[in-house]
């Protein structure tokens, strides 16, 4: 798995002129899922992303995590995390999950941020989305999975 995580005062996501996930302070994560994710893998990255300690701390340190923060977490599907655009000039995603694997493994993200009970918001898997943030810092992570297993 693949995440793009951003620290965001705010954040939104809407399909069709209709916001469909909406936070207030936390991250916003775009998540890719690879063929070769399993579900430990969407275990082990929820977990990442809530430890990182990327939030300031009264001293104005990044010390803090999101779960210390109170923070929410907006989480978008975002299957071009797996684009390969080392050939040619039209990226290729066969490294990709396919849609079934990818919305079941992206469920099991979404299922964990959750059970850890962090307030947790969706985009819609497959649709297009248009995406809104105002980024805090900016602060931007990318995340992989990947050969850690």
């Amino acid at each position: 798995m693949r995440a793009c995580v951003q620290r965001v005062a705010e954040a939104s996501v809407t399909v069709d002129g209709q916001c469909v996930g909406r936070i207030g302070r936390g991250l916003l994560v775009l998540l890719g899922v690879g063929q070769a994710d399993q579900p430990r893998d969407a275990q082990w990255l929820a977990d990442k992303i809530i430890e990182l300690r990327i939030f300031a701390d009264p001293q104005g340190k990044m010390n803090l995590s999101l779960d210390e923060i109170g923070g929410q977490m907006l989480v978008v599907s975002q299957f071009t995390l797996w684009g390969d655009c080392r050939k040619g000039r039209r990226p290729s995603f066969i490294q990709a999950a396919a849609p079934e694997q990818g919305e079941r493994l992206y469920e099991a993200f979404v299922n964990a941020v959750g059970a850890r009970g962090i307030q947790v918001a969706t985009g819609r898997f497959r649709a297009h989305m248009d995406v809104a943030l105002v980024n805090d810092g900016p602060v931007t992570l990318l995340l992989d999975s990947e050969k850690l297993f």
